[in-house]
């Protein structure tokens, strides 16, 4: 029999694991178990997988994969799902009898070789968490699904007993003409058998993200809101919500000296609150500077998985301004590196609620109150713009709607989500904010990006309720209140207008952004009335 190379885990557990792979028909050769970060550094300094940083961090490359693959996600069409995911050019339809013979066949491929196992929990919530084990074929990995799940106990890991295995084998190609995918890359989702497959892909945000879609598929069952978001709490105890796509500032704007951080991108709201789903963040580090986002710059030492970023040759320094590789840098490190992080990352019901968008027609209001209605509007709509990086051929930003801020990994309809948020609000008067992280000035290529110590700013005065006591404007292409004022922010930045040295290509830029909010509505049918004339209009 073999047994985990960790030094805390008693035979009995040992019997355990090796009896729970053999269940699912995986018999490998040796099995490195929840290995102590030093341990997992060490071995990835050995296969060479990874650079010691002058941080202490580990950096290491993906290869052509520097993204997430989502024409390559799929999900299995059974009994179960036929009826209750939302397929489409997200949610692709995967046969069950191919994903047998896929499975098989990484099975075999891993038979008697050394594999990497995670046990740990999606969820701090006790009430709601996931009990998941992942593994890999590479050590970098399991460092990297150590420091952003969360941790079991040594008493909960002795008697962990997994719901839902994920196997991610880089190593493991298919074969299209065979096996069914698209290439020879492949992330696929069974609900069913509560089995998640990647392979051929080293790129670490699929894990990731395939434990959130996981969740996203099952809480909405349970009551729970599943949420794209990053969460904080304040001194008095106050939790916000950050919603946003890749890039739009959830883990900037959320990493703030004066509040206590919750978790930085995926969280469940449930009867009792707010939960994270990590028990780490997944932070974008392009361009990090100290001045700027010194938490996050501080988090990255001993034990932060460094994901494409470029190391300096001789003197092993991180160069976080290099985007040779990608503009997609991570930096992966565990929540309690955070000073003043919230463990375990529990908060109460949000008072205030921030969407994020990155604008690239550099048009729409650096920050607008929402009403119930509007906020119901917006979230449906998930207006932003892809980043450069975050998935394969994105080379700059493009205008997407994203449904509930998060569509890639949503697997029901986007009204499922949207009804749980409305009655969210409505049950706890959550105040909920539009702010735009993108450009000002005029379009990209020609505005510049929001000035991020503004955007600070006016963050704080809706989370302080500052912005309750100003003036407002109504912006009549838009359709949202305005404000007219925001301590510490010059007057001629709330309005985006002003920041356009050519007035009328700022409303022609104006109206044809309206125009594509009212146009990607209507593929929601059916909608009150209320809701649809919250939006945009033309």
């Amino acid at each position: 029999m073999v047994y985990p190379m960790i030094e805390d885990l008693e035979p009995a557990s040992t019997r355990l694991v090796v009896s729970q792979l053999e269940q699912i028909g995986i018999r490998p050769g040796n099995i490195r178990r929840n290995l102590r970060v030093q341990d997992l550094m060490d071995v990835i300094i050995e296969k060479n997988e990874g650079t010691l940083t002058l941080n202490k961090a580990v950096a290491v490359r993906t290869g052509k994969y520097t993204g997430r693959s989502p024409d390559d996600r799929f999900i299995v069409d059974d009994e179960m799902t036929h009826d209750t995911v939302d397929w489409g050019k997200i949610n692709h339809p995967f046969p069950s009898n191919k994903f047998e013979n896929l499975l098989g066949k990484m099975k075999k491929h891993i038979e008697n070789k050394d594999i990497f196992v995670f046990d740990g929990f999606v969820g701090a919530d006790k009430n709601h968490r996931l009990p998941i084990r992942i593994i890999t074929d590479h050590a970098w990995q399991s460092l990297f699904v150590r420091q952003l799940f969360i941790r079991p106990t040594k008493e909960e890991l002795e008697e962990h007993k997994p719901e839902f295995t994920l196997l991610a084998i880089n190593d493991f190609k298919a074969v299209p003409e065979v096996d069914g995918t698209r290439s020879d890359v492949f992330i696929i989702l069974n609900y069913s058998k509560k089995i998640v497959l990647i392979g051929g892909t080293p790129y670490a945000g699929e894990i990731k993200k395939a434990m959130f879609s996981v969740m996203n598929y099952f809480l909405p069952a349970k009551g729970v809101f599943p949420m794209h978001c990053s969460a904080n709490i304040g001194r008095e105890g106050d939790t916000a919500l950050f919603f946003g796509l890749s890039g739009t500032g959830k883990t900037t704007l959320s990493a703030d000296s004066n509040r206590m951080l919750i978790g930085d991108d995926e969280h469940g709201w449930s009867e009792n609150g707010v939960f994270n789903f990590e028990g780490g963040c997944y932070a974008k580090c392009i361009n990090l500077n100290r001045e700027a986002e010194p938490q996050i710059w501080d988090a990255i030492k001993f034990g932060t998985v460094l994901e494409n970023v470029v190391v300096d040759r001789e003197s092993l320094e991180p160069n976080f301004n290099d985007s040779s590789l990608t503009e997609n840098t991570r930096a992966a490190y565990p929540l309690d590196y955070i000073p003043g992080a919230v463990i375990p990352s529990l908060g109460g019901n949000p008072g205030v609620i921030i969407f994020l968008t990155a604008d690239a027609f550099g048009v729409m209001p650096p920050i607008a109150k929402l009403t119930k209605e509007g906020a119901m509007y917006h979230f449906m709509s998930g207006y932003t713009s892809k980043l450069a990086g975050t998935e394969r051929g994105i080379t700059e930003p493009r205008a997407t709607f994203s449904e509930c801020f998060g569509a890639p990994f949503m697997s029901r309809h986007a009204s499922v989500y949207a009804k749980l948020l409305g009655d969210k609000i409505t049950k706890h008067n959550t105040n909920v904010y539009l702010v735009n992280t993108g450009w000002s000035g005029g379009p990209y290529g020609i505005g510049k990006r929001m000035n991020i110590s503004h955007t600070r700013k006016m963050v704080t005065a809706a989370l302080t309720r500052e912005l309750e006591g100003v003036r407002y404007r109504h912006d009549d292409v838009f359709n949202v209140d305005v404000p007219t004022e925001c301590p510490g922010v010059p007057s001629e930045v709330l309005n985006p207008r002003n920041t356009w040295s050519e007035k009328e290509a700022y409303d022609s830029s104006a109206k044809k952004l309206a125009q594509m909010f009212v146009e990607n509505f209507r593929k929601f049918g059916s909608v009150s009335r209320e809701i649809v004339d919250a939006g945009p209009r033309v």
